[in-house]
Parts: C-alpha cells; sequence; structure tokens
C-alpha cells in the first residue's frame, strides 16, 4: 500500500460529519470563484465591444483578482493555513492580499461610474480606456508593494505595517460607503431627467450594477476585517484551528463568486459573452439563448 505523506497536513482529520461538512464546503467555494470569475474573464478578454469600456476594465481586474482568490483556495481552504503573525503554513500574506486589489479596484470603479454620469464631457475626455488600465496596474503595483515591504522587514516592523493598513482600509470603507450613497442618489435623480434611451439604460445599468456589487463586497468581507482589528486590538490568539474552520473567511473568500456572479447579473452585454463564448462552447445549447 502506498503511503502519502503530505508536508502540510489537511485542515481537518475527517473524524466527524462536520470535518467532512467543512472540507467539502471549502472545496466549492474554491471551485465557483474559479470558474464563475475565470468565465467573466475569458468572456470580456473575447469580445471586443467590452474590452473597449472601462468598466468591464474594472470588472475584468477583479474578475482575474477572484479567479486567483479561487485557484489560492485550494491551498488555504483545503490546507492546515493560517495566515496573520504568527503564521501557519501561511502564503505570506499573498492570496489574502488580492483581497486589496479588489478593494482598490471597485473604489475606482466607483469614481469612474460618477465621473460617467456626474460629468459626460470631462469624462469622456480625460478618463480614457488606458487611464482605467492604468488605475488597475497601480491597484496590483500597490498591494504587492506595501506586501513586499512587510514581508522583508522584522515582524515587529510588519505589524505597524499591518496596522497602517487597516486603518487606509477603514478610511476605505468609509469613502465608498459615502460613494455608494452619492451613486444612488445619482441614479435616482440625475437619469430620471434624462429621455429615454440607450444610453440612459446604459448608465443605469452600470451605476445600479457598482451600487449592488459594493453593498454585497462591504456585507461580506466587513465581518472579517473587524474580526481580525479584534484578534490585533486585544493580542490574542485566533479563535479558530485555520483558515478553513473559520467561518468568517468562508464569507470573505465566497465574494470571488458573488462578486462575477453580480457582473453577470446585472450585465445583459457581459451575460451574453459569457454564455456564448464560454459557457457555450461547453453546451452548445446555451448559445442560442
Amino acid at each position: 500500500m502506498i503511503s502519502l505523506n503530505l508536508t502540510v497536513p489537511l485542515a481537518v482529520d475527517f473524524n466527524d460529519a462536520a470535518d467532512y461538512f467543512i472540507f467539502i464546503t471549502n472545496l466549492l467555494i474554491a471551485t465557483s470563484a474559479v470558474l464563475m470569475a475565470g468565465s467573466v474573464v475569458l468572456g470580456i478578454i473575447c469580445t471586443k465591444s467590452l474590452r473597449g469600456q472601462n468598466r468591464f476594465i474594472f470588472m475584468l481586474n477583479t474578475s482575474i483578482s477572484d479567479t486567483l482568490t479561487g485557484l489560492g483556495g485550494y491551498y488555504i481552504g483545503l490546507f492546515d493555513v493560517q495566515e496573520g503573525y504568527p503564521s501557519k503554513n501561511g502564503t505570506y500574506y499573498i492570496v489574502p492580499s488580492l483581497l486589496g486589489v479588489n478593494i482598490l479596484t471597485i473604489m475606482s470603479a466607483q469614481v469612474d461610474r460618477f465621473l460617467a454620469v456626474a460629468y459626460p464631457y470631462t469624462y469622456s475626455r480625460y478618463i480614457t480606456r488606458t487611464v482605467a488600465i492604468q488605475l488597475c496596474f497601480f491597484a496590483w503595483f500597490y498591494t504587492y508593494f506595501m506586501l513586499t515591504v512587510q514581508n522583508i522587514v522584522t515582524i515587529d516592523v510588519a505589524k505597524k505595517v499591518s496596522a497602517y493598513g487597516t486603518l487606509s482600509l477603514q478610511a476605505i470603507i468609509i469613502a465608498k460607503v459615502l460613494m455608494n450613497v452619492k451613486l444612488y442618489l445619482i441614479a435616482k435623480y440625475q437619469i430620471a431627467r434624462e429621455p429615454p434611451g440607450p444610453e440612459r439604460d446604459s448608465k443605469k445599468e452600470s451605476l445600479r450594477l457598482i451600487i449592488v456589487v459594493v453593498v454585497c463586497f462591504l456585507a461580506l468581507w466587513c465581518p472579517y476585517f473587524y474580526y481580525m482589528i479584534v484578534v490585533q486590538l486585544a493580542r490574542s490568539t485566533y479563535m479558530f484551528a485555520n483558515t478553513a474552520r473559520n467561518p468568517l473567511s468562508l464569507m470573505l473568500r465566497f465574494s470571488s463568486t458573488c462578486t462575477p456572479g453580480l457582473y453577470i447579473w446585472g450585465s445583459p452585454a457581459l451575460r451574453e459573452a459569457v454564455l456564448k463564448t464560454v459557457w457555450g462552447r461547453v453546451c452548445p445549447p446555451l448559445r442560442k439563448r
């Protein structure tokens, strides 16, 4: 009989039904994120008309991050892993930092939609596709530059950098909420005064989508964020043995399925692209829908 010796043990021991439930749940969350976000990535890349619009550039960026989060979930969700200080079989925060990319990208998308509707002439002149791509690149650069700093300095300094990062995220959360309120008011009053037509429908669709995405993203993400704040302030140990057993972490990683799923639900153009270019090739009858 061949014996398989794993360097990193699995997250559960399979001693009772709860262990099987935890393992299968983490497996399904990781797989659904890869399939859903990966479909959005391929749908946008393979459709020229979508690649030319700023809002889909931001969707593409978050979906790439979500796909990688799903792939990372096969490790941090199935094996005995705990990120933090101290870390246990961690990824040096490489996988959790993908969330930072999404936070910055979605914030940029909110500002993009605000400028597109409130200042259409200025927007069309200055906020080009190149600018959108540069903002997406900045989200990756800033997130992993800060992560590199945390990984090369001492643990004490890394904790301080992490604390400053936590304060910055709190400011971003407040900004997201305020921007969402502003976008809602724009959608309710300004667009309602515009004459009916494709342009009005497009603006209404894009505003509604970004509002819903931000609300769901914050609802799934904030519990884990404040849990980490409590752990850091109290200087206590983690309540859960590993990431796989942490329900707040499950909610966090489920956002990688929820966000691209909302993109598909809220954008008929993206939904059509995904059906025709991705799932239509797997199941041909879907192309006819």
